[in-house]
């Protein structure tokens, strides 16, 4: 009998196993937790629901709380592909957009889908920080996320010359933190039904009048 040679194909084989292991737990949590809320759902739920042991779940994630960040990493970005958000092509985009108004109206337009596909998500921590310690940790952590974002943002305008003048990277980071923010996009677009459509052109105008050296678009 042939001796069977574990290589190469066979190590990217489980690798793709593994990957679409964790998709699934993933995805099965995020249906459970929209669903019951993330302290009713339990990591045998989530087991049973993807197919799997509960011992697969603890391998992969080690507890609940991780598989909700990696449930708010992927929904982030669309996918579960290692590659960080700031590291994705359309934030190249932003670097080689030809000033200001581009560069806003890019990053709303990423802001808007990323928005659409993370908010029942972020309510379910929002909500759960008050009561849970992981929570309010996890909740913390994506706050963080976003500033840093928001700071990668305002240091692209400052290096193309767009900043108000007198304004520093901190000072428009912040000040894009508060205004493209997951808390007024959701006050618009659920609350008082804008599109998303409507809720950009609003933002571009506010952020260009707020932090940039041009105009906003017209009213």
């Amino acid at each position: 009998m042939d001796e069977v040679v574990k290589g190469p194909a066979t190590r990217a084989s489980r690798a793709d196993q593994a990957v679409a292991t964790r998709r699934r737990i993933v995805e099965a949590a995020g249906r459970f937790f929209l669903r019951d809320g993330y302290a009713a759902t339990t990591l045998q739920q989530i087991a049973d629901e993807a197919g799997v042991a509960v011992q697969t779940v603890y391998f992969h994630f080690g507890n609940k709380r991780s598989v909700l960040k990696e449930l708010v990493d992927v929904v982030a970005v669309g996918d579960d592909q290692p590659v960080a958000l700031l590291d994705r092509p359309w934030v190249d985009e932003l670097r080689t957009a030809s000033g200001g108004s581009e560069t806003v109206g890019l990053w709303l337009g990423a802001s808007s889908k990323i928005f659409g596909r993370v908010a029942p998500i972020l309510r379910i921590v929002r909500d759960a920080a008050g009561s849970d310690p992981e929570m309010a940790a996890q909740w913390d952590v994506n706050q963080k996320q976003r500033h840093t974002a928001h700071r990668a943002l305002a240091e692209i305008l400052d290096a193309k010359g767009a900043l108000r003048p007198g304004l520093t990277v901190d000072e428009a980071a912040d000040i894009l933190f508060a205004l493209i923010s997951l808390e007024v996009y959701v006050l618009l677009t659920v609350e008082r039904g804008w599109t998303p459509e409507r809720w950009e052109h609003w933002a571009a105008r506010t952020v260009a009048d707020a932090v940039l050296t041009e105009p906003g678009p017209a009213h």
